[in-house]
This record gives structure tokens, C-alpha cells and sequence, in this order.
């Protein structure tokens, strides 16, 4: 069975460097081959082109942008009366993926607005986000990207997200039916919300596109204190050949390198 690959998430880990392009070089200088990012768009373009350069690094995934922040936004895939805000924020995504040579955009869907009755929110959204989907299926389609969709818990990290779980995904992803589009798999967000990791791994595997880790509940390395056996998972993906990437999306407790010790073991058990 091959080992399984693991890029490191800029927005993440190495914030002890302010500058966010200079976390390039000290994650190929800790052994990660490729990287991903959450937010890249406060960076030049051309900036990011140099520092993939210069450190040797892939970038393999990119989300699209939030929206406005400051308004509350986060993400805009699943908001009505925003679509016009979707695809430009899309577009954007797809130049920058494309300058990186980055083959995956998650499509953030965004949160349910305040003070309207669930009910209806919830079924407007979903009609919005099939739509937007198709809409980004076709685009990603013609670039050669792959879009992902990933739920975000809504007990810990966000309780106004609309994308929430693996069951909600999943049928979303059905109801639009294109092969273009995949599933994001964020362990600490499906551990939070449903649970239940192995059978949901197994039952969702051919829909998985890329996959994210941290420990549970406070979103640290993978062998810091929490509820998840990642060793056993590890396993289990490797018994399933998963091919993709595992990013490494989660808060150092301390200095981003001196919490890779769990990494190194892995490394170096899979030579």
C-alpha cells in the first residue's frame, strides 16, 4: 500500500511568519512536498507564483473567496440573491488556481442569514447552491478543476453554516450529478457533527476529493489530546487507497515545526 500524502495548510500552520508567502519555504523546509490554502487572495498573484517557484512546492487546493467578511460572509455558494457575487469570486479562484497550477477549488457555501424562518432559508438555499454548483461544474469543467463542497460543523466552528454535514453534502452532490464536482472530507468537522468516521469513510469514499485533519475538540495536531485514533484512520484510508491529499488544516499548539513530530513518525515508517 502506497503512503499517504499530506500538504500543509498556509493559513494555518507557520503563522509565526507574518509574511504569507514566506510560509512556502518553511513548509517544503519541514519536508511537506505540496501546500494548501483557506484565504490567498490578500497576496499577489505573481508573489505566490514565485514563492511555488522558489520552494518546489505543489499548491493543491484553494477555496474560493469568503465574500465580505466584515458583512458576515462566509462563503457565498448556497446565499440567494448573490449569485452575481459567486461567480465573480469564482472567477477570481480560477486565475488564481490556474497561476498555481492548483487542480481543486472548495466552493464555500456560506452561512444561513439571520432572522428568516429556517425552514424556507433552508430550501431556498439548497436551490441556490444546486444552481451555483452547476454553474461552477461547467466553468471548473473546462479548466480542468476539480470543485469540492465540505460541510462545517455548526456546533463548534460555525452555527449558521448551511453545508453541515456528510448526508447533506452527499445529496446535494447527487441532486447536481456532476462528476466534476467531489466531497471534501474535514475529519474534525464529520467527527463533531455525525460521528461514526469508519462507516461514513466507507459509505462516502468514491465521493471523497480531498481530505483535511485536525484533532478533536480543539483542532490541534493530530496526536495532541482529543477523541480521534488517527493512527486507525490512517490505516483504514491506506486499506482503501486513497489517492489524494490530506491537508493538514488545524491550530499548532506551539510552534508549527516543533508539532510535526507526528508527522516525521509517519514519514518514517513508510520509507
Amino acid at each position: 500500500m502506497p503512503p499517504l500524502k499530506f500538504c500543509a495548510n498556509l493559513s494555518w500552520l507557520f503563522t509565526e511568519l507574518p509574511g504569507f508567502t514566506q510560509r512556502f519555504q518553511s513548509a517544503a523546509a519541514a519536508g511537506f512536498r505540496a501546500v494548501e490554502a483557506a484565504w490567498l487572495y490578500d497576496s499577489d498573484l505573481l508573489e505566490l507564483q514565485k514563492a511555488k517557484t522558489q520552494s518546489g512546492v505543489d499548491v493543491v487546493l484553494i477555496n474560493t473567496p469568503p465574500g465580505d467578511v466584515g458583512s458576515g460572509d462566509l462563503g457565498l455558494g448556497a446565499v440567494p440573491g448573490r449569485e452575481a457575487d459567486f461567480r465573480r469570486g469564482l472567477e477570481l479562484a480560477v486565475k488564481y488556481a490556474k497561476g498555481l497550477d492548483c487542480s481543486r477549488i472548495h466552493l464555500m457555501a456560506g452561512r444561513v442569514p439571520m432572522g428568516l424562518d429556517r425552514a424556507a432559508a433552508l430550501a431556498e438555499m439548497e436551490a441556490t447552491f444546486i444552481e451555483n454548483l452547476t454553474y461552477a461544474s461547467n466553468v471548473l469543467l473546462k479548466e480542468g478543476i476539480l470543485g469540492l463542497v465540505e460541510p462545517i460543523n455548526t456546533r463548534i466552528t460555525d452555527s449558521r453554516y448551511f453545508l453541515n454535514t456528510p448526508h447533506q453534502a452527499a445529496d446535494i452532490l447527487q441532486k447536481v450529478g456532476s462528476s466534476n464536482l467531489k466531497l471534501q472530507m474535514d475529519i474534525f468537522h464529520w467527527q463533531i457533527m455525525d460521528g461514526n468516521l469508519t462507516q461514513n469513510i466507507k459509505t462516502y469514499f468514491p465521493l471523497i476529493g480531498h481530505i483535511q485533519i485536525a484533532q478533536v475538540p480543539d483542532r490541534n495536531e493530530p496526536d495532541s489530546q482529543g477523541e480521534v485514533n488517527f493512527q486507525y484512520l490512517f490505516s483504514l484510508l491506506e486499506e482503501m487507497g486513497y489517492q489524494g491529499y490530506i491537508g493538514c488544516e488545524y491550530r499548532p499548539l506551539g510552534n508549527t515545526e516543533d508539532g510535526l513530530g507526528w508527522l516525521r513518525e509517519y514519514w518514517n515508517t513508510h520509507k
